[in-house]
Order: C-alpha cells, then structure tokens, then sequence
C-alpha cells in the first residue's frame, strides 16, 4: 500500500515503519523531528514538515493518492500538557483536524490512529477495557479523546475506515538495537530506570509507596514496542480485509509494579543505582491494566514480547547504544 505515517521518526512510529517496510510497503514519513531522529528512519522516504502546514499535506496527498494513514505525530508528555495546555490542544487535537480535512479532499481508505490509555483517567477499576468512562484528568488525554471523537464523526460521515488503538505503557527497543527511545528527557520508567543505571541520570524517584498493591508502588501494563508496531500493521490488515472500524486496547493484560521494573533494571545492568522516594504524584491510579480481550479477538495478533525481561534487556542495550551515539 501506499502510506503515509506521521510521526514516522519518533519513537513508536519508527518501529512501525520499520514493520511496514519489511512488509514491501510504499511509505512516506511526514515528521517535523521536534523529538524525532532522521536516522530513526529505516524505510522510506523522509518530509520534513509539520501538521499544522495544510498546504504541505494537500501537496503530499495529491502527489501520493495514499491508501492508508497511519497518525503517530503528537505531544505525549503529562506534566507538560497541563502547563502547556494549548499546545497539545493544537498539535494532538487541531492537526487532526488538518489531516481530516485533507483526507476530505483525497479519501485514504484507512486510518490507524495512535491513542492512549489516559483518555480513561482514573478507572474505578484496575483493568479497563474499551466500554470504560473515558473521563481524561489531563490536557495531553483530552487532547487524544477530542481526537478520536472527531475521528468517529469524520468516517460516519464518509467512506474512511479506521482503528484507533489505546496505547498502555509502551517500553523496549527493536532487539537488534537499531532503533529505540531516543527522547531527550524522556519521563517513561524504564528508560529513566536505564538512563540511571547507566550513569546518565544522577538517581531516579519513585513516587509513591503506598499504594494498594503487592509492594506499595503503582502497577502498570507495559507492552513491549514490538508488539505494539506489529498490532498496527494487523490492524492494517484487518481493514484492508474488509474489517469494520474499531477501537482498541494494546496491552497484555498484566502489570508489573514500579520497583519490579526497577529491580528488573537493576538485576540485568548489574548496577546498583539510587532509587529515592517521593510522594504520590497526584492522577497516578494505584493500577492501569488493559483488558485485551477485544484486540486478540479482532486482529490477527500474538504478541511475541510479553516478557518484563526481555523488555527490559532490549530497552537498556538501546540505551548503551544511545550512550556511544552521544560520545
């Protein structure tokens, strides 16, 4: 297929234009490198540009006819959203409106859409699935719920289909360590947790330890990077098959617990690290689980990572990469 992937430098959307490569995809990356890498890039052609440029897009979709979209281009960050609210309001929710309205003109017949888990807030319950209350309690997971409803309303007005998948917390590196988490000051606990090991961080926190959990720390649903690509690539597959829109969750349907990781961090570097700790940060549920039932029904996918371990080994030989790519 033709493709155009948004995002396609950064972290997650690397990795799947990776997949759509290896598959003998057609694709174009659109990506402005605020916080991605030009050598992220493995397959395709690169446009350095950014959403907010209708002109640029209309360019891109008149020239390429696209069949598919695959929209990764977005702000992520919690803290930063609620200090800096209208930029996430403009880059995760206004430029999804100026990809819709290009799409408008020239009709891709698909749309994966990269969502999160904090479009469900704080669930009363610890494993979520896609029925749940989306209640948002930060800009960054409203901005991502306008997104997907303007999504929905766009395609039941017209011929677009679409998945949107819920990310949980995403972690690890292509295992060959090609590519990887690249992100300066990046705030997810496993590459804060390598970073510390590895001398680039000082010490880490942990915020909290009192919570209703096995050890007192948050539990979370981290899914390994490689997985999460190839549930896109099915979840392309799945539409071009004839599938009906859909949203789902990508997660294994477990946690592990913030000082397991840590733990996990420390028995595979072999390092010894500070670990200091703080208090509960507030909108940090006690757990956040995935109910994957719906996307092991709907898309023909097996997830080939589901291992703490392996997530980790894969995600801290991408930081000693990192490390040697700096000096």
């Amino acid at each position: 297929m033709r493709v155009l992937v948004t995002g396609g430098a950064g972290y997650i959307g690397s990795h799947v234009t990776r997949q759509l490569g290896e598959q003998g995809h057609d694709i174009i990356v659109l990506d402005n490198l605020s916080t991605g890498f030009e050598r992220a890039i493995l397959y395709g052609e690169l446009v350095v540009g950014d959403l907010g440029d209708q002109a640029l897009l209309e360019a891109l979709f008149a020239k390429h006819q696209f069949e598919a979209v695959l929209h990764f281009a977005a702000n992520i960050v919690v803290p930063e959203s609620v200090e800096f609210p209208l930029k996430y309001y403009r880059n995760n929710t206004a430029n999804v409106l100026n990809l819709l309205e290009v799409c408008s003109k020239y009709p891709p017949k698909h749309l994966i859409f990269s969502s999160t888990a904090a479009v469900y807030g704080e669930p009363d319950v610890a494993v979520v699935n896609e029925q749940s209350p989306l209640v948002p309690i930060n800009p960054y997971g409203a901005s991502k719920r306008m997104s997907e409803q303007m999504i929905m309303d766009y395609a039941a007005a017209s011929d677009l289909n679409y998945v949107i998948l819920r990310y949980f917390n995403v972690a690890g590196a292509d295992p060959q360590a090609r590519i990887g988490q690249s992100t300066p000051k990046a705030t997810h606990l496993i590459k804060v947790a390598t970073e510390t090991a590895l001398g680039q961080r000082d010490g880490m926190a942990v915020f909290g330890t009192d919570y209703p959990t096995i050890d007192g720390t948050c539990i979370r649903d981290y899914i390994h990077v490689e997985d999460l690509a190839s549930a896109h690539l099915a979840a392309l597959n799945y539409l071009d098959s004839g599938g009906d829109s859909t949203v789902l969750n990508c997660g294994y349907g477990h946690g592990a617990s913030v000082s397991e990781v840590i733990e996990t961090v420390k028995r595979i570097s072999g390092v010894e690290f500070l670990v200091k700790l703080e208090p509960r940060r507030a909108g940090d549920p006690a757990q956040l689980i995935a109910n994957n039932s719906k996307i092991l029904a709907t898309l023909d996918w097996k997830p080939k990572y589901d291992d703490l371990e392996f997530i980790v080994k894969t995600a801290y030989a991408w930081q000693q990469k990192c490390v040697e790519l700096d000096q």
